[in-house]
């Protein structure tokens, strides 16, 4: 048993460590009912009694381009900031403090992680910063994510920060659909994106993480606007429900068949292609209904497709699919993608095809590291590439790592 370095009835010899227990404690005291426009100067008035100074709490945008300023009261609201070109940035991004020196201090900024969904950047200037203040800002930084990601189930305050152009009805629908865009954990790691991110209706994706087996949806429902929207929204829910009745991948795609079918009839359908993961062993499994084959990525670069026999869209009554699989290497990637990505083209013009797209897969790959990242820019280059987007497009990437988690229990 390890000694605690105290004596029997005497207090701690570290002052710090003192004020970083109340801090964190008057935190989690006060924030069980505090209303959600109050988080924000409540973080800024405790940081102030270590020090801190000009907090601001940054927030994506749903273009996945800025970090957007949270107002309110206390806060330093200024510009919003680049992912792709700031501190702020690459603390995001890389989920790591960053500092940068300045004439007034040092300014501090921190990922703010729940979990493993990344919320935004924590930043605020110190007089200095040694490994026990950074210590302790990272957990403030989680404490806030945590925060944040309570009180956002129910106030539209953290939505509308990080908006800057109006949302579409189908938009609402489809962004209240989404899990977080993210999941880290050792063995496996994911990233999504959807596009046009104000006006999206038909494309939506779903996971999850039971135990040792992370089960993965992609859906393109039919159509635009309102009717897609709904036509998606059935889709994952049937999805759901499937998934959570622990059937296999076959009776998940029948399940949704029918839910397409019952809901909408005939006529209409949902392309989809679901997937499952033994993030343990690297057993990949997968379905595919009408969906454009997952690229496999190997040294960050497309290697082949993932073939399969494919079945009829959700919603057409086809026949019972067949599940194809494939043993991952570890460092291994899987890219998802709606056909919009390929579609693409303007009035006249050739669609943007896939040989354009396998090659700008490939420069992204060579020069950004982690899978967030690596969805984020490309998508952002296919849309500059492609000069236009008028149809839903969306891209899912998945890396699997190898080995185990059990270490994790030990952790101290």
């Amino acid at each position: 048993m390890e000694s605690s370095g105290r004596q029997p009835g005497k207090e701690a010899t570290d002052p710090f460590e003192g004020r970083e227990e109340q801090l964190l404690g008057v935190l989690l005291d006060r924030a069980y009912e505090l209303p959600p426009h109050l988080v924000a100067p409540l973080v800024a008035e405790e940081v102030a009694r270590i020090g801190g100074r000009q907090v601001s709490l940054l927030l994506q945008d749903y273009d996945q381009l800025l970090l957007v300023p949270l107002p309110g009261r206390r806060l330093a609201v200024g510009d919003s900031e680049p992912i792709g070109d700031s501190p702020a940035g690459t603390a995001f991004l890389q989920q790591t403090p960053v500092t940068v020196a300045q004439e007034d201090g040092v300014r501090v900024y921190l990922p703010m992680i729940d979990g493993s969904d990344q919320v935004g950047v924590l930043a605020l200037t110190m007089d200095r910063v040694d490994d026990r203040v950074l210590r302790l800002l990272r957990r403030l930084a989680t404490l806030v994510a945590d925060m944040v990601v309570t009180k956002d189930g129910y106030t539209d305050l953290f939505h509308l920060a990080r908006r800057r152009e109006p949302m579409s009805i189908a938009g609402e629908i489809q962004w209240a659909l989404l899990p977080p865009l993210a999941l880290s954990v050792p063995q496996a790691a994911l990233a999504g994106i959807l596009e046009p991110a104000y006006d999206v209706a038909g494309d939506s994706f779903d996971y999850a993480l039971n135990e040792d087996i992370l089960h993965v949806a992609m859906i393109d429902a039919m159509g635009h606007g309102l009717d897609a929207a709904t036509m998606a929204s059935v889709a994952i829910g049937a999805y759901r429900h499937a998934r959570r009745a622990y059937v296999g991948l076959t009776e998940i795609y029948a399940l949704m068949d029918r839910a397409i079918n019952d809901q909408f009839g005939p006529d209409h359908f949902v392309t989809a292609q679901m997937l499952s993961l033994d993030i343990t062993t690297g057993r990949l499994q997968w379905v595919n209904a009408g969906h454009p084959p997952p690229l496999l990525i190997r040294d960050h670069q497309v290697v082949q497709h993932l073939h399969s026999p494919t079945t009829l869209p959700v919603g057409l009554g086809g026949y019972t699919p067949q599940v194809s699989e494939k043993i991952l290497r570890r460092g291994d990637r899987i890219l998802c993608f709606t056909d919009g990505l390929l579609e693409e083209h303007a009035p006249g013009g050739e669609p943007f095809g896939e040989q354009r797209f396998i090659a700008w897969v490939n420069r992204i790959e060579r020069t950004e590291t982690g899978v967030r990242a690596v969805v984020r820019s490309l998508s952002h280059a296919l849309k500059q590439a492609r000069g236009r987007t008028t149809d839903d497009a969306t891209l899912l990437l998945i890396e699997w790592r190898g080995g185990t988690a059990d270490h994790l229990a030990t952790l101290k």
